[in-house]
């Protein structure tokens, strides 16, 4: 299946090429950005407008073989001189604000997230060198149409309004084929084992992949990418012969087990804060702040709540436990299974009990200590 673009790659790409255009004077046609995930991409520039003073331009947005709701939008990045030196980004129609705490961005800002805010900076720069430009750079990125594209999303619902959020933490967007993903998980799984590894690390994606490398010293590239998938890695790896597993993530996504959930796809099922409503209660937090818990939007928010009322440690213990629970009766007690919670902001929220023997493991096969 074909590959295609983030917002957060067409919205640097744009940038780029506003910018490059605004301070050298210079057409451009055509633009290539580095992705975070090491690939460069060639893309084609749209709407090109050229002032002294200010220019934008557009970059389609390809989704490949995703099923993307922005394909075919234009992601669109004007570029001006600044008032003060550096560079400043912002968002502008169609771009979506934020007005409620938990999210990538804080209250108020655009909905650009970190890592398509770094690429579009990190772009930009190099442009800026290029011309030998001291001075600053105002961008501004916008979406055509990106209110309306909002309502089919989750936006709304998580307090992002008037418009799109710029996302992308590769700058790849992978097809999301369900039978292609599980494909892929069983030849990791299958060639891993081949290796002679009966063990073995599945994470859902790379999100926390920093938090992962500073706190553990591991690499998620290293592991097993399961995406939502949780149940059927389980399986595979128990058809596989392996006798232990370690499941690592961030709680927005793994507290899903915690209540027996395998696909953890937001339209399959989403009972994240009423399951930690449950061990909050369990935990004996007052009534006024559970009921706090279950007006949060993310598990960021939910976190901090939990924190306030000094219940988050008990609480994240629960739900290792359960999650534990869960994926070793799913695997039919053909595999141990331990698994760690974690958010990039708030570090690690639990280990389970044999955790602790993971880091053994994963330091002899990296080399390096943890």
């Amino acid at each position: 299946m074909r590959y295609g673009f983030t917002t957060g790659s067409c919205a640097a790409a744009a940038a780029k090429a506003a910018a490059y255009m605004l301070l050298t004077g210079k057409q451009k046609t055509e633009i290539t950005i580095e992705t975070p995930k090491g690939i460069s991409c060639s893309m084609r520039l749209a709407d090109i407008n050229r002032g002294e003073t200010c220019v934008s331009c557009a970059v389609e947005k390809d989704g490949g073989d995703d099923p993307d709701i922005t394909t075919g939008s234009l992601i669109v990045a004007e570029v001006r001189h600044g008032e003060k030196p550096g560079i400043e980004i912002d968002g502008g129609a169609g771009v979506g604000r934020v007005t409620k705490p938990g999210l990538d961005q804080k209250i108020g800002n655009a909905a650009i997230n970190r890592v398509p805010r770094e690429m579009i900076r990190k772009e930009v720069e190099e442009i800026c060198r290029a011309a030998d430009y001291q001075g600053g750079l105002k961008i501004i990125i916008s979406v055509p149409g990106g209110e309306l594209l909002a309502k089919q999303t989750f936006n709304p619902r998580l307090g992002i309004i008037g418009g799109i959020s710029i996302l992308g933490t590769s700058g790849i967007v992978e097809p999301m084929s369900a039978q292609a993903i599980r494909d892929t998980i069983r030849i990791e799984l299958n060639q891993r084992r081949i290796q002679g590894f009966d063990y073995v690390v599945v994470s859902p994606g790379n999100y926390g992949i920093d938090f992962m490398k500073r706190t553990y010293g591991y690499d998620l590239d290293k592991s097993v990418k399961c995406s939502n998938f949780i149940g059927d890695t389980i399986d595979m790896a128990a058809e596989l012969g392996y006798c232990r597993l370690l499941l690592t993530g961030h709680i927005g996504k793994l507290v899903k087990v915690a209540g027996g959930i395998m696909n953890t796809h937001s339209r399959e099922a989403d009972c994240r804060m009423e399951l930690l409503a449950a061990f909050s209660v369990k935990a004996g937090m007052e009534p006024e702040r559970i009921r706090k818990l279950l007006e949060c939007v993310t598990t960021e928010e939910a976190v901090h709540v939990l924190e306030d009322g000094g219940k988050l440690p008990e609480v994240m213990e629960q739900a290792a436990e359960r999650i534990c629970y869960y994926l070793e009766k799913r695997a039919g007690g053909k595999l141990a299974v331990d698994c760690i919670l974690y958010t990039n902001e708030s570090g690690e929220l639990a280990r389970s009990k044999g955790a602790e023997k993971w880091f053994t493991l994963l330091e002899q096969e990296a080399e390096q200590p943890i």
